[in-house]
């Protein structure tokens, strides 16, 4: 035993990062932003300039110069708390040459994994709030909470976070801002640490659609290209350029200058998925968006049920392909090759090792570091994770999650009018599937519709600390708050969550209204949802 722990102390490990963790009065103090660029070190903005904060999660280099230090990018974690990257995300380069300039990196749950902004290793994120004359704090939603707060408060003109399963439009529609997620494979993953692969999407917040739109698209007089036409070699996942050309060909919005006007109503469809009218829908949420449906019905659109039945098991399925999905992107997390590292045992290494005869140092070396580097919510979605794929319940969990996903797609691709353009034929409803309530347009099946329209959230903000009481009795309960955005992550749809005002027990609030697109149908996406949030932001 003793050699052994000998052998232990003689190990001499490559150093890569230090075990720096936030001290206390820095996890008081922090909230929003883990790290800020020096007001000093800010210039004054020009034309065309823009204040951008950026979640931690996605790699940064020098701030604004090359003579400044470069800011960390932690993932919220301790396992990162000192990490500096070497290179920088291809989205931040993108937005640096478009005006944009640094003014932090923005808290997050750790490894994007949450829903509330708690679980990091910097303390809550929190907005703000009053309730009968006294100040309260709110959750700012998750895991892009920071990001959310940063562009509420006005200290940033523009955000960016992740969204995996609703990681931006959740935190959007709790602080009253807006959220977009394009289409799968639009913007670059390139430098951002990734959660699920085939969930994860670069998002956007900001206080108003456009700002957004320009970006995507390119501007009103088209003289910067826009990120849509922006294929990065870096990122696998990134469509080419000639897939681009060609899904963008079958879009309208794409070309040409964007518009001033308020993009029409008018003959518009709108589905209202009967799926998610669900019992733990709030009331105040459920008549805001009956209330906007119906200003948005008498402008010209037209309103219709559809059915999305497997929408239904879209929740449980995201929580078994994206832990599944993590716990493979986090097994290199080992305290060796990087992140928090310990060189001396402990007595807890010697129980182990004098129980576990055979068991090697390094094993309890990793042990040991994950053990100290990951939060409690990162443990429990490996773990969940490593099972799904194990050999005795992949078949039962994973492959039928997988299954699930597909079916999720194939409702998506049966309600909208556009087809996708990764398909090479339109998926149609089978008569015998539609329940009753949803009515035919003709002998070939129900309406096609342009866009969804439904809530982001099943409820407004809650207060912080209903949150944390909340996740220490039941841990996966704040997984029910994903169930109106995992849908369209899973089907890798463009959506975007605007501000939408509710009246609830606490007085007036705010919610999001999401409206959800067609793959690749951004452009006009964009352009619709501009015009319905200045009509709910005017009318409700």
């Amino acid at each position: 035993m003793s050699a052994r722990i000998g052998r232990l102390r003689g190990l001499s490990l490559r150093h890569v990062s230090s075990t720096r963790q936030a001290s206390p009065i820095q996890r008081r103090s922090l909230n929003q932003f883990i790290s800020r660029v020096q007001q000093h070190d800010q210039p004054a903005l020009e034309q065309r300039q823009f204040r951008l904060a950026v979640k931690d999660n996605i790699a940064t280099v020098s701030p604004n110069s090359e003579e400044e230090t470069p800011l960390t990018t932690t993932c919220g974690s301790n396992f990162l708390a000192s990490y500096r990257s070497p290179f920088e995300a291809t989205i931040v380069t993108q937005l640096r040459s478009r005006g944009a300039l640094l003014v932090g990196k923005t808290n997050l749950d750790e490894f994007g994994m949450g829903s509330h902004s708690v679980h990091t290793a910097f303390g809550a994120v929190a907005q703000e709030g009053e309730h009968e004359q006294q100040a309260v704090k709110h959750s700012a939603g998750g895991s892009s909470g920071g990001s959310a707060v940063a562009v509420a408060t006005g200290e940033a003109d523009l955000a960016l976070g992740t969204d995996t399963g609703g990681s931006v439009r959740l935190p959007a529609a709790y602080t009253g801002v807006v959220g977009f997620k394009p289409s799968y494979g639009m913007l670059s993953r390139y430098g951002v640490v990734p959660y699920a692969n085939s969930l994860d999407t670069v998002g956007l917040l900001a206080k108003e659609v456009r700002p957004i739109a320009e970006l995507i698209l390119g501007g009103a007089d088209k003289v910067t290209r826009g990120l849509w036409a922006e294929h990065d070699p870096l990122d696998p996942t990134s469509l080419s350029h000639g897939a681009r050309r060609r899904c963008a060909n079958q879009r309208d919005c794409y070309t040409g200058p964007l518009p001033k006007d308020p993009y029409p109503l008018k003959n518009l469809k709108f589905g209202l998925p009967l799926e998610y009218n669900i019992t733990e829908l709030s009331p105040s949420i459920r008549h805001s968006w009956s209330a906007a449906a119906a200003k948005l019905q008498s402008l010209g659109a037209r309103l219709v049920p559809v059915s999305l039945p497997s929408t239904r098991h879209a929740l449980s399925a995201y929580y078994v392909i994206a832990p599944a999905e993590a716990s493979s992107n986090l097994a290199k997390y080992d305290g060796i090759r990087y992140g928090t590292r310990f060189t001396s045992p402990t007595e807890s290494d010697a129980a182990v090792l004098e129980g576990s005869e055979g068991q090697e140092e390094e094993g309890i070396l990793y042990a040991r570091a994950r053990t100290a580097g990951f939060g409690d919510e990162v443990k429990r979605r490996i773990l969940l994770g490593a099972y799904t794929l194990s050999s005795a319940a992949m078949d039962n969990y994973f492959l039928k999650a997988q299954k699930v996903r597909r079916l999720v797609r194939r409702d998506f691709n049966r309600v909208f009018a556009l087809p996708n353009p990764l398909l090479d034929k339109p998926e149609t409803f089978e008569l015998s599937e539609l329940p009753e309530t949803v009515g035919l347009e003709d002998k070939w099946g129900p309406t096609e519709v342009d866009f969804l329209l439904c809530p982001t959230a099943p409820t407004t903000a809650p207060r912080l600390d209903e949150v944390l009481s909340e996740e220490e009795k039941d841990p996966v309960s704040a997984y029910m708050n994903d169930v109106f955005t995992v849908p369209a992550s899973l089907a890798g749809l463009p959506a975007i969550s605007v501000p939408m005002r509710v009246e609830d027990k606490e007085g007036a609030g705010m919610a999001g209204l999401q409206l959800i697109g067609q793959y690749w149908d951004d452009a006009r996406l964009l352009a619709v949802a501009e015009t319905v949030a200045g009509v709910v932001r005017e009318e409700l």
